[in-house]
């Protein structure tokens, strides 16, 4: 076994790809995913603890799986509400979005059924594919052809798993598409919203509420640790969608409860952006800028070209382990906190810099970062 870690590592380090733990302090972000600055908001801080917690006995976590001792009247008055706000039917709340779609893949198809998912997913919808007795198949990103030659091949129940927003391209599901095939060959589609939830929709409610397409889904997981700026998530669908995973979802039915805390923190982060509901103009703004100056100063190059993406996700393409990680460490160097995404979590030859707009972030600072990015060109 010691062998098999030290072999496994060896070659970790000889590939450049050698994954470390780091902290950086005094650095301008633009590597988290706070997209409109919610995890550093101190009124929102400020609202998590208005909230009253004089009639609560489990002050500070849950004491058990929600089967047993950790469910809530505040935990089903949330989900209800997160069920409003998503123009859902019924709505699951989960540990984290990487829980919540490794509960919903593993559980819902069955031996003889197929899952079709785009080969950008997340390796979370990947791994739940991989636990459920379906067999399963990639298709090319965003490619629809390719998922129609899939589909005529599927048997059993079919479903077709897609992000809306893809987090390290940065680019949009072709819906309208992916909508027809579902409805032609009578499949069922499952959205990964986690880099659209608060971005887009009234109160937050993501891409595919902000575009009228909800009723066209089996199933959308909704997380809150990104733009949302708290944690956990929510898997929205039917009620006998909702009833078959509290009694078949493993990872529901095994782990242990939000506590009461997270529960106020995920109320309390959608009245906020209710509230504050401009934050997503600014996003917008922002990015817009972004992408103005990145063009106008670097525009395309062979040695260092941005993906197009009008999202918060602004993937900057700098071939090579070696050279994308020591481009990131001259930004870091002078100020900006942005980190290298190496192979193999992204394919070899398209390792990147992946670059986060925020609204806290300054037109000045991103001029700045532009002006450094443009030394490495």
């Amino acid at each position: 076994m010691t062998n098999h870690i030290s072999q496994k590592l060896l070659e970790r380090a000889r590939a450049d790809s050698t994954r470390k733990l780091l902290t950086t302090k005094g650095l301008t972000d633009f590597v988290s995913n706070d997209y409109l600055g919610l995890s550093r908001s101190k009124d929102l801080f400020e609202r998590i603890q208005s909230y009253d917690y004089s009639q609560e006995v489990n002050l500070n976590g849950s004491t058990g799986s929600r089967l047993l001792a950790g469910n809530s009247d505040t935990a089903q008055a949330l989900e209800s509400k997160l069920a409003g706000i998503f123009k859902s039917e019924a709505a699951l709340l989960f540990n984290s979005g990487y829980v919540a779609n490794l509960a919903l893949i593993s559980a819902v198809p069955q031996r003889g059924d197929t899952i079709l998912y785009d080969n950008l997913s997340h390796v979370c919808l990947k791994e739940g594919a991989f636990l459920s007795k379906a067999q399963r198949f990639p298709f090319r990103h965003n490619d629809c052809e390719d998922l129609e030659v899939k589909l005529k091949q599927a048997t059993g129940n079919i479903y077709i798993i897609i992000e809306s927003v893809y987090s390290m391209d940065g680019d949009l599901a072709p819906f309208g598409d992916i909508i027809a095939l579902a409805e032609k060959y009578g499949a069922k589609i499952i959205v990964d919203e986690a880099h659209s939830t608060g971005l887009y929709g009234r109160a937050g409610s993501g891409k595919l509420c902000a575009l009228g397409l909800e009723d066209h889904l089996f199933a959308r997981v909704h997380t809150f640790g990104k733009a949302m700026g708290v944690h956990g998530a929510v898997i929205c669908g039917s009620q006998e969608l909702i009833n078959y995973l509290v009694n078949f979802a493993r990872p529901f039915i095994y782990t242990t409860a939000l506590p009461l805390h997270s529960l106020f923190s995920i109320d309390a982060a959608f009245d906020h952006l209710s509230e504050n509901i401009d934050l997503q103009k600014s996003s917008k703004d922002k990015i817009f800028y972004f992408n103005s100056l990145f063009n106008q100063q670097i525009g395309k190059n062979e040695n260092m070209h941005k993906l197009e993406s009008h999202t918060p996700i602004q993937p900057i393409v700098v071939p090579g382990n070696a050279r994308v990680k020591s481009i990131a460490n001259a930004l870091q160097k002078n100020g900006f906190d942005v980190r290298p995404i190496l192979s193999p979590t992204v394919k070899e030859g398209s390792e990147r810099l992946r670059i986060s707009i925020h609204t806290h972030n300054t037109e000045e600072e991103i001029a700045s970062l532009i002006t450094e990015l443009a030394k490495h060109s």
